[in-house]
């Protein structure tokens, strides 16, 4: 595992832990990226409940329950769609927290959207905080970069929550 990785998930980890708590991910641009990060470390089935890749439009509605109004308002790629992931993956799994990610990793555009847009959430009980960001390079470097900046961010709301 990239040590950038290896360094946020033992952080993650470390906080999820001594907060007996459990985390679900709900993934969709970086296609299981994120939770096969948190599944390297040995030791993950402690604090790590579970993960959905709903990559399809069809999957965040029957899996995740996200309803056709919210996508069809704001788009699978949206700040509004990773909440609601977030918290359907939450709900759904045995778990205090989640993190879920959607965006565009390209080549093209999805929803008239630029390659390189995510938005990311964290849901702690009913606290939710979001990010969206912008990044730039290949469809691989996206889905890393991508899976690596939710992570930070989700160790840095569990910095500031926990």
């Amino acid at each position: 595992m990239d040590s950038d990785f290896l360094t946020v998930v033992r952080k993650i980890a470390g906080r999820l832990a001594e907060n007996n708590l459990r985390l679900s991910i709900a993934e969709s641009c970086t296609g299981g990226f994120i939770s096969n990060a948190v599944t390297n470390l040995p030791g993950s089935s402690k604090f790590y409940d579970m993960s959905l890749v709903c990559y399809s439009e069809r999957s965040k509605r029957s899996v995740l329950g996200i309803s056709s109004s919210l996508l069809r308002n704001y788009g699978t790629v949206s700040e509004e769609t990773a909440i609601a992931m977030a918290k359907s993956v939450r709900d759904l799994g045995s778990s205090e927290i989640a993190l879920s990610i959607t965006g565009v990793a390209g080549p093209e555009r999805v929803e008239d959207k630029e390659v390189g847009l995510v938005y990311m959430a964290v849901a702690i009980g009913d606290i939710v905080k979001s990010k969206g960001m912008r990044l730039t390079g290949n469809r691989e470097d996206i889905k890393k970069g991508a899976s690596l900046e939710a992570l930070r961010f989700l160790d840095q709301v569990l910095r500031l929550w926990l």
